[in-house]
């Protein structure tokens, strides 16, 4: 094995490709780059493995910032192919909320293994969506629940319902959201001109999220008066759209891919005022940041604002394939078969979830993520004073992002990906988003002695990132 894998490094080493087809690798640090960064020698002989077969077998389109194999996890604990810990700063992107392999999670979905794993809970009645139905209208307060299977098919769902229910056609979005890769939800989307390019797409106009950092109408707050959201009446309204001829307004209650952007209280608020006054319904999307990842079950509650339509995901399966969306019973009365989803509410996927909402709900999870929240913050903060490169910190709950900057202020994506690479080497899991943020989502239940190890290991990383 010893002499297979040193082959296999030479042949890298000497062609930057993982295989013969190397072409087609989908790492997106190029294997030429892996050499160069140092990164090579950090594989293991199983995961070499697997990231040669996979590098010739998987679709190109997939993005992988550095070639961690992984094997199994707990908690907040992943461990690769070839036994190396890492502290999960991701979550799988902020599915995790509840833990890895988490024991009452594990069992509910192991029973319901035992019994049946699918039914088409759209043609045939079941216990295990229908109790999940009961828990989300306890935490949420929305009568009715649709059910898919991810964020993209959840945010398909309300534009298909706010569509119908209007019988308008338009929509509004903000520019660095990210709502999903399908049409519908990509015409909403505005975080990378690639992930739209050469696809159609719905009728939808873009506006101005409250990026405070970097004011896109050059505007300071709170003098600004939030004159972003404001934009929608002033502008939209009077040169792009009649609200007469417009559904929704599609929104985040904190950017997630864009760059976790929190907005200021007033935002949130305003925008809720703006569609009411025009007839419009508030669509949010609280696929990144609902279950309790900011504190509240539902992000937007932080704001005091209760959308007409909410979608869930990630985080709500708990590993498993899982989306909703939600409304009252005044707005979600389409007919039979006008919408419908044939894994939505599977089986295996409600009793996961039922299990992990339950399991966040007794754990106080939410208030866990406020004070580890919090706790990250400060010594994010701290690590700014000693590193100019962190530009800004901002967050709520466990979602929390560090803007990577130039000494002029200005965006520092190279930068940032060498952080997030030599996090790898340290031994920790980090994400970007946006144009130059690192973002910090990792399991509500990760602890603060694990938060603070991490935590060293980052300020390693940056100081061999920025070195």
């Amino acid at each position: 094995m010893e002499g297979r894998v040193k082959g296999k490094k030479e042949h890298i080493r000497e062609t930057g490709k993982t295989g013969e087809t190397g072409e087609n690798a989908n790492l997106q640090v190029s294997n030429t780059q892996m050499q160069e960064i140092g990164m090579l020698d950090t594989i293991g002989p199983r995961s070499l493995e697997v990231i040669e077969e996979d590098c010739d077998v998987m679709s190109a389109c997939e993005t992988r910032p550095y070639p961690l194999v992984v094997d199994r996890a707990k908690g907040s604990i992943v461990t690769d192919l070839d036994g190396k810990d890492y502290i999960d700063f991701v979550a799988g992107i902020a599915v995790l909320n509840a833990g890895h392999s988490n024991p009452a999670v594990n069992t509910a979905i192991s029973a319901q293994l035992e019994k049946m794993t699918h039914c088409c809970s759209a043609d045939f009645f079941a216990e295990p969506p229908l109790k999940l139905a009961r828990k989300l209208r306890e935490l949420s307060g929305y009568a009715k629940v649709f059910y898919c299977n991810s964020g993209t098919e959840a945010v398909e769902a309300a534009i298909k319902l706010a569509t119908w229910k209007t019988g308008k056609q338009n929509l509004i979005g903000f520019y660095n959201a990210f709502h999903g890769r399908t049409l519908g939800s990509l015409s909403l989307t505005a975080s990378k001109a690639r992930q739209k390019e050469h696809f159609p797409g719905i009728r939808t106009v873009h506006t101005h999220y409250a990026y405070c950092y970097r004011c896109p109408l050059n505007l300071e707050y709170p003098g600004c008066g939030v004159e972003c959201v404001k934009q929608i009446e002033n502008l939209i309204f009077r040169k792009e759209l009649n609200p007469e001829d417009t559904a929704a307004v599609f929104v985040e209650p904190i950017q997630g891919e864009g760059g976790y952007i929190v907005p200021p209280p007033e935002f949130h608020k305003e925008l809720r005022k703006i569609c009411n006054d025009n007839d419009v319904l508030l669509a949010a999307d609280e696929v990144q940041a609902g279950c309790f990842r900011t504190g509240p079950f539902l992000a937007m509650e932080n704001f005091g604002v209760k959308p007409d339509i909410s979608c869930l995901a990630k985080a709500l399966g708990a590993g498993l394939p899982m989306g909703a969306m939600l409304a009252d019973a005044s707005l979600m009365d389409w007919p039979p078969g006008v919408h419908s989803n044939t894994f939505g509410g599977n089986l295996l996927a409600s009793a996961g979830s039922l299990a992990a909402l339950e399991f966040m709900e007794k754990e106080k999870t939410g208030a866990h993520a406020r004070t580890l929240g919090s706790h990250i913050q400060q010594r994010l903060r701290e690590l700014q004073d000693s590193y100019p490169c962190i530009g800004d910190v901002r967050g709520l709950g466990l979602m929390i992002g560090a803007e990577i900057v130039k000494p002029d202020k200005s965006i520092d994506p190279i930068t940032r990906d060498k952080i997030v690479r030599e996090g790898y080497k340290q031994g920790i899991m980090l994400l970007g988003c946006g144009e130059s943020v690192i973002r910090f989502s990792p399991p509500l239940v990760m602890t603060e002695e694990e938060a603070d190890v991490g935590l060293e290991r980052f300020e390693e990383a940056v100081k061999r990132g920025v070195g």
